[in-house]
């Protein structure tokens, strides 16, 4: 019996404001159940992307954090222990492969390689997933689509794609929206005024444009709704950056003084 699905299901559709043409082309990437590869710094707005492409589509979304302690059996299951005795569980992977849902693996760079691995038998025209332990073979129901995410700027020698993993997936390349549609999304997001969202627009291209500068990262899209939402509720707008904006993108004296300056002058 198939397991009901609809946890997986979003009864809302999420807000996206599109950048480009990245709609059209993942749905021409999923008529043809292309497996989908997207790029992009965090916060740009990759995982909401396809929570609505899996509204859009009307398809349930399984989604897994990667992280370095994730093992096969976290992805395709195990054998478990009940008052019956040993009973084989599917994983998430393997729950959205046989009943057809997009499986999302947010951050794979973070998995082991060797765990990675065992998504390849679902990126080529074979689409079946080996359940080694139980010695079955699924084969990817139609609705099927695994869709994965990385951060390029987060990336090592240590924590990259090896290339016979990464051509596995047609790619979409996500980036900060413009000025604009950047605040429009912070307006909605957090129910605040254009003039706001516009003034913390500015402070993150300014964050921004000091990476690399002595920031790894500059204030994401998540991250001015963050400080947006904490100005809502009346807290003071420089508190409120210092809380969203600063404290979580730098430990350095120098470079918060610096930050903090940008906030004051807009504030």
């Amino acid at each position: 019996m198939a397991p009901d699905l609809t946890a997986y299901r979003l009864i809302q559709a999420p807000y996206y404001c599109p950048t480009g043409r990245e709609i059209d082309l993942y749905e021409q990437a999923y008529a043809r159940r292309l497996p989908i590869l997207l790029k992009g710094p965090t916060g740009s707005g990759k995982t909401r992307f396809v929570e609505y492409m899996a509204y859009k589509l009307g398809l349930p979304l399984i989604t897994l954090a990667c992280n370095e302690d994730m093992t096969a059996s976290d992805l395709v299951g195990r054998f478990l222990l009940d008052d019956t005795g040993t009973v084989w569980h599917d994983g998430p992977l393997t729950q959205a492969v046989r009943y057809g849902a997009i499986c999302y693996l947010d951050e794979i760079v973070e998995a082991r390689q060797d765990t990675t691995v065992v998504i390849h038998p679902l990126t080529d025209s074979r689409r079946i997933l080996p359940l080694d332990k139980k010695g079955e073979l699924v084969q990817a129901h139609p609705d099927f689509q695994l869709v994965v995410s990385y951060n390029p700027g987060y990336q090592s020698h240590a924590k990259d794609m090896k290339p016979s993993t990464r051509q596995r997936f047609v790619s979409l390349d996500f980036n900060y929206p413009g000025a604009a549609i950047e605040a429009q999304i912070v307006v909605n997001e957090a129910g605040t005024s254009t003039a706001l969202a516009d003034k913390l627009v500015d402070i993150a291209h300014r964050s921004r444009a000091l990476k690399s500068h002595g920031l790894a990262e500059g204030a994401s899209t998540r991250m001015l709704i963050y400080a947006a939402m904490l100005i809502e509720d009346g807290v003071a707008p420089t508190d409120a950056c210092e809380m969203a904006l600063v404290q979580p993108l730098t430990d350095d004296p120098d470079m918060t003084s610096a930050l903090l300056a940008v906030v004051s002058a807009h504030f």
